[in-house]
């Protein structure tokens, strides 16, 4: 979240290791370190990976624990249509 907005959802079965992968990654190993470096590049200057970091350190993290995770991150995204959440699913 960010300023108490949800800004991406995603599901993974290790958290840890996923959120180390978008704040230490770099943009072709992370979706979500890619589109917060694209919100933060400017004409001049492309966003370095620490910007990214910086900026996604100081997001708040919450987690649900599910037995349906992609129908969970389907239902969510369609609610609440976050920034960072590329497509949003396609319904069935």
């Amino acid at each position: 979240m960010d300023g108490g907005r949800i800004v991406y959802v995603g599901h993974t079965g290790n958290l840890r290791a996923r959120l180390r992968q978008h704040l230490t990654g770099n943009r072709d190993s992370s979706v979500l370190h890619d589109q917060v470096g694209q919100f933060l590049d400017t004409p001049a200057q492309a966003a370095t990976r620490d910007d990214i970091a910086r900026w996604l350190g100081r997001c708040e993290v919450r987690w649900l624990e599910t037995d349906n995770p992609e129908g969970t991150k389907e239902a969510l995204v369609l609610a609440l249509r976050p920034r960072f959440n590329r497509k949003v699913p396609r319904s069935r």
